[in-house]
């Protein structure tokens, strides 16, 4: 288990012929990119790159086969092509042919993984290094008379490996993707966010099994660390800050615009206050709460009286509105201000009778006046 995630535990193994000696790594999967970077890693642990390998009939290998005609995996060749490794694939039914992998999987099954306690893939990886150096490389070469031990014959080995190139193959998986409505995208059950204005954009997304990067074009756009879970909503604070930043910034420009259209003295308004170098986010907000509490006209009205004093602030609003209803006897209705959340703004209490509490009441007086003089 990976958090909510349930995740297969699989193990690439890979044996050298003459000297047995063993690469072995626990993945997460079973994809391409992982097959991949076992060789890559295989070939840096032994120290140069084998000749020839010998493989089963796997996909990751062999996509089709025809008597002695084989169509390998692109990819494979693209790996032998940059280590200069010649892939052999056995013949079908023919388990013998493999026999020293084999032998060398039931090896690990028994010896290494049988009831081992592991917190985690890292923990487990790190035993099973530590357990091929202590144990595996330690052991006779099988069949061998002279006694030779594998952690010898394999450095002898290593010189008749071919030599590795200046640069790794890079195995790391390559997609071309877009996300929907939402500033995310979705790969292997999880979300990564990315800038809001790349929404519904063509991007390539560059995954390993660290590390998950998005580009557009040639530019990194995002990065984030590969996450195993499921349903897991990976996220870069500095995508949230500029998406909110973005939607304020659209808040409040639809609000200006409500206020524009139904108040023709707003514009005035507004662009006073811009020449005074001041903030427009907050007058808008409170003029659009005194536009749904007094009404347009009466708004209208005191924003025009304000623009003729000279004072123009929505405090000399407030105060106009205030004094009007004074003068006509109403009572000023008050402006309760909310969070910008629409959890809050859009809450809606739903009045209830008051009769069932004038029933309660008159029940009591009933009672009461049923009680005699001098009852407690």
């Amino acid at each position: 288990m990976v958090g909510h995630a349930k995740r297969p535990l699989s193990c690439f193994v890979m044996t050298l012929s003459h000297s047995r000696g063993i690469y072995a790594r626990f993945f997460l999967d079973q994809r391409m990119e992982s097959f991949l970077e076992g060789h890559v890693r295989a070939f840096e642990a032994f120290g140069g790159a084998p000749r020839k390998i010998l493989y089963d009939n796997l996909k990751s290998v062999v996509l089709e086969r025809v008597g002695d005609h084989v169509r390998f995996h692109p990819r494979l060749l693209e790996l032998a092509g940059h280590y200069h490794t010649e892939p052999r694939p056995c013949a079908p039914y023919r388990g013998n042919e493999k026999g020293k992998v084999e032998r060398t999987i039931r090896y690990l099954r028994d010896s290494f993984f049988a009831a081992r306690p592991h917190r985690n893939l890292d923990d487990l990886n790190a035993q099973l290094e530590s357990w091929i150096e202590r144990v595996a490389d330690a052991r006779k070469v099988p069949g061998d008379p002279t006694g030779t031990l594998v952690r010898d014959a394999r450095e002898a080995e290593r010189e008749r490996l071919l030599r590795l190139p200046a640069h790794p193959f890079p195995t790391d998986a390559v997609m071309a993707l877009a996300s929907g409505k939402t500033s995310y995208l979705r790969f292997d059950r999880n979300d990564y966010s990315i800038p809001h204005a790349l929404v519904q954009k063509p991007l390539t997304l560059v995954a390993s099994a660290t590390l998950v990067r998005v580009l557009d074009g040639a530019a990194e756009v995002a990065r984030h660390a590969r996450s195993f879970d499921a349903g897991k909503c990976v996220e870069d604070p500095e995508h949230l800050r500029v998406l909110a930043t973005a939607k304020r910034a659209a808040h409040e420009l639809r609000g200006r615009d409500r206020l524009r259209g139904a108040c023709p003295t707003a514009e005035t308004f507004f662009e006073t206050l811009a020449s005074r170098g001041q903030a427009l986010a907050r007058p808008a907000v409170r003029l659009g709460q005194l536009l749904d509490h007094h009404g347009a006209a009466s708004l209208d009205r005191a924003l025009a009286e304000v623009m003729a004093r000279g004072s123009v602030s929505v405090e000399s609003v407030e105060h106009v509105l205030a004094q009007r209803a004074r003068e006509t006897d109403a009572v000023p209705r008050a402006v309760i201000p909310l969070p910008d959340r629409p959890g809050v703004r859009g809450l809606s209490v739903t009045p209830h009778a008051l009769a069932p509490y004038d029933q309660l009441a008159h029940r009591g007086e009933a009672r009461r006046d049923d009680k005699e003089p001098g009852d407690e």
